[in-house]
């Protein structure tokens, strides 16, 4: 039910676009009623001249609201009487006139409504869309390493298009249709309350079959949409690994994967759209043998005459039909609509799946300032799950200012999530990290985040200038600061050989550039930032032997007079730490400098002598 709720707040969110299209909806339905109407005069006059009906007194209005349908059925006849009585041609004309001006008065009230609600339709597709995409931006890593982007990516698109649909599907279901249904009902009951009756007792009949279709449509369109997101993560992956495919030919394998899923996610859609466009179909085929019925029966009310107390007339019978055949479109219409709603309410709920999702990194209610520290980092009696499996445990350390210290062990004993840690990417399960003795918990996650610099073992740039990307996150980025950085960086000099120099476009994840030249420009980004803390994950890991001399000159330089904490598998980059810790399944095995580890001879030592850095 909430999301029926979230599609009527999307609708309303802007007011006065929402009540425009209902107030030239409305007015359509109106004016659409007016033109059928208007026609009654001319099927008089064609009928028989000598039969119209006569007022030979111009009515007065007694002032109840219940008379004024009649009082005005009344005043339009006796003036059709005078023209009829004096000129039939121009009483002809001025019907023809009449139904012209209400058929254009009809047209340009749609016209307001589509016009109105183009804009509205857009408008609540650009907020799902933010709404979504700043939740997916705050949600924590855990999230993202659990998801698969292309989900995420269905519900950005395809489902953002489906609550759109259904935005317009709800106005038109809610404030436009069964208004049109209400209106054109109490002129039928006008014209002929017997006639009424008689159709409303086959009507159900629709209204029963289109519902069963609709329970039916729900449950396709939501595996339709789910087997989407599969396709988007497929094509993502490929696109992201498409060397990595070629190189291990698996071209035809990846290809008949992905033919496999679009051969499944296109009978889904194909159910979808059969179920979809069945319901109308059947609506229409039932709305004709229902009109049938009624022309069977109010033909014998015309030939049995007066007798039946009917007082039906040939005229009055025809435009009942015609209003009757407009009464069945809104029902149409809703039919359509109820299974637009239903693709909606399926999409709503994939998105509300998302936007409902608690953020586990929670801000304190009342932050403290951290402008800087002065003391030291503390992990204390520090442990976290993730999931179900304990990945550290009660690990306690100590990082002073200005320090360095090294993580080392093997793949899997914790190294990272320490640092995650720090960064609040995660929050600890038990113990507590302070900065100066401060919880971290208790500043604000932004001002943590800007006192921390980040350089991983994977160089991830993004589409844009070389400018835009060392001066990342700085909305008014300095030139001459982003040089500095990429002079300290190693970086300068193959920017300056660049086609536009600083202004030159490095492509999708900076693939135009070498790993070396990513990794030095992730260095100038960190520099540019100009952080109190560092934190190098396996920086220099994936680089050949010449790029990784060039980049650990620029991480030295970048690490002059900072507090850093080093992951590193490279154990020949940190023989120089003040720290170096070494972790095993979680926990703290030993630590010390260098060569008070090589000296103990324990799990350090065996690493080093796996890289032959004895000395």
């Amino acid at each position: 039910m909430n999301s029926w709720k979230d599609v009527y707040k999307y609708a309303f969110k802007y007011r006065k676009l929402a009540l425009i299209t209902i107030l030239g909806n409305l007015l359509f339905t109106i004016f659409n009623l007016l033109s059928l109407v208007l026609f009654i005069p001319f099927l008089q006059l064609i009928f028989r001249v000598n039969d119209f009906k006569v007022v030979l007194e111009k009515p007065v209005y007694s002032g109840e609201i219940s008379n004024l349908g009649s009082y005005v059925a009344e005043y339009y006849n006796y003036h059709m009487h005078l023209m009829v009585s004096s000129d039939p041609r121009q009483a002809l004309m001025f019907v023809c006139v009449s139904v012209f001006i209400a058929f254009l008065l009809k047209n340009s009230s749609r016209y307001l409504a589509v016009w109105y609600q183009s804009e509205l339709r857009m408008a609540v597709v650009r907020d799902v869309r933010d709404d979504l995409f700043k939740k997916s931006m705050e949600l924590p890593l855990s999230f993202h390493s659990q998801e698969r982007k292309g989900d995420l990516m269905a519900r950005l698109n395809s489902d953002v298009g489906e609550i759109e649909n259904g935005v317009v599907g709800f106005l038109e279901l809610v404030f436009r249709d069964p208004i049109a249904i209400v209106i054109h009902v109490f002129s039928l009951f006008y014209i002929s309350p017997r006639l009424t009756l008689v159709s409303f007792f086959l009507l159900p009949i629709t209204a029963f079959v289109v519902s069963r279709i609709g329970k039916s449509l729900k449950k396709t369109v939501k595996n339709s949409q789910e087997k989407l997101g599969l396709l988007y993560s497929i094509m993502d992956e490929s696109l992201s690994g498409i060397r990595i495919i070629k190189g291990f030919n698996a071209t035809g394998f990846i290809t008949k994967l992905f033919r496999k899923n679009n051969l499944q996610h296109q009978k889904l859609v194909t159910k979808t759209f059969r179920k979809k466009d069945v319901s109308p179909l059947i609506s229409e085929t039932l709305g004709a043998g229902l009109m049938m019925c009624l022309v069977w029966f109010g033909g014998n009310l015309i030939l049995e005459g007066s007798s039946n107390g009917e007082g039906l007339t040939g005229e009055l019978f025809i435009t009942f039909i015609i209003i009757f055949s407009q009464l069945l479109r809104p029902i149409q219409s809703i039919a359509n609509q109820v299974s637009i709603l239903q693709k909606a309410r399926v999409s709503m709920d994939r998105v509300n799946d998302i936007l409902s999702i608690k953020d586990q990194i929670l801000e304190p209610e009342s932050p403290q300032e951290f402008h800087t520290f002065t003391n030291e980092i503390s992990y204390k009696n520090v442990s976290f799950k993730y999931g179900e499996e304990c990945v550290i445990k009660a690990v306690s350390l100590s990082i002073p200012k200005g320090h360095t210290v090294a993580l080392v062990g093997e793949s899997g004993s914790g190294k990272s999530t320490l640092t995650d840690l720090l960064a609040r990417f995660y929050d600890v399960t038990d113990g507590e990290i302070t900065i100066d003795n401060k919880n971290i918990k208790s500043f604000r996650s932004f001002d943590l985040r800007n006192k921390i610099g980040i350089v991983s073992q994977d160089s991830i740039l993004f589409n844009g200038s070389v400018l835009e990307n060392i001066a990342f996150g700085d909305e008014n980025p300095s030139y001459d600061r982003a040089v500095e950085a990429a002079q300290i960086a190693n970086a300068h000099v193959f920017i300056e050989d660049l086609e536009l120099g600083y202004n030159t476009n490095i492509g999708e994840r900076g693939n135009k550039l070498s790993g070396g030249q990513r990794q030095r420009l992730c260095i100038a980004r960190a520099i540019y930032k100009n952080p109190e803390i560092l934190i190098l994950d396996e920086a220099t890991s994936a680089l050949d032997t010449e790029s990784e001399k060039l980049v650990q000159e620029a991480l030295d330089r970048l690490m002059k007079n900072r507090t850093t904490l080093i992951v590193a598998h490279r154990l020949s980059t940190i023989r120089n730490a003040d720290t170096i810790v070494v972790l095993s399944k979680g926990s703290v095995a030993e630590q010390g400098t260098h060569h008070e580890l090589i000296e103990k001879k324990g799990l350090y030592f065996n690493f080093c002598s796996l890289q032959d850095i004895i000395s």
